[in-house]
């Protein structure tokens, strides 16, 4: 088996094992389970996280070029060591949306749009629930979900008002991620809408080069026309212009003498 075969099996196991992480991790930061039910929440987080590390490994093992490899999957590295990153794999099932590739253009706009757009959503509802955990119990003012999500809101835009900031060095450090990925997804959306209006102006500027073109062509062809027809009517009016030759006289003198009576 080689490497691409194991990515196409693990597609949907991976997406599935974040989701299952997302729930179990959900219910760890907001529902505090504790006793029998606990161990269920902290059983979701592990099994996934356990999953990932298996493909990793055995996704580095098949590799043609492992040092290779490595160096272009620190994605997935991270994915391991951070559990904040780990609902983002929910994003690959993204990419198997064939609605998207109806056109060549629109499908990679529209999947770029989508991936954007679900990206900032996971990011903040992600930063959230790390964020409440690692504050939960300080003198921090991030104390339930709610606020939790309205500084991820106001960290992810990177707006700061200032109501509630994050005193634990984790929380700092998440707050510090969530305003580079902010940044980065604010930079994706921007570099579509400016590459959406350049395709729009591009295709209206050929539409008018191709009718000026168009036009050119006829008045080329009208005044081919008219030089013909021109040509024409000078060729007729010169010829009924033209002087006729004079007739010759009758030679008098050759005529017979008349005999007078």
């Amino acid at each position: 088996m080689n490497s691409e075969r194991w990515q196409q099996i693990m597609e949907w196991p991976l997406v599935a094992a974040a989701l299952v992480f997302l729930g179990g991790y959900s219910w760890q930061v907001i529902g505090q389970p504790t006793g029998r039910t606990g161990e269920i929440a902290f059983a979701l987080v592990i099994v996934p996280w356990f999953v990932f590390v298996v493909d990793y490994v055995i996704s580095l093992v098949l590799a043609p070029d492992r040092w290779v490899w490595f160096r272009r999957h620190l994605f997935d590295l991270a994915v391991i060591a951070l559990p904040l990153l780990r609902p983002l794999r929910v994003l690959r099932a993204i990419t198997v949306l064939h609605i998207l590739n109806r056109t060549v253009g629109t499908a990679v706009r529209g999947r770029i749009l989508i991936y954007t757009a679900s990206a900032s959503a996971l990011l903040v509802y992600a930063a959230a629930l790390a964020v409440l955990d690692a504050e939960r119990g300080t003198e921090s003012a991030i104390n339930t979900f709610p606020d939790a999500i309205w500084w991820a809101f106001v960290t992810v835009t990177t707006v700061g008002y200032g109501d509630m900031a994050p005193v634990s060095g984790v929380g700092r450090m998440l707050a510090v991620c969530l305003m580079l990925g902010g940044i980065a997804l604010l930079g994706v959306v921007t570099g579509t809408l400016a590459s959406w209006i350049v395709e729009k102006v591009s295709e209206n500027a050929d539409e008018n080069q191709s009718a000026t073109v168009a036009h050119i062509h006829a008045l080329e062809e009208t005044i081919a026309a008219l030089t013909l027809r021109i040509e024409a009517l000078g060729g007729s009016a010169a010829a009924e212009e033209q002087p006729t030759e004079p007739q010759p006289r009758p030679d008098r003198t050759a005529e017979t003498p008349r005999t007078t009576m």
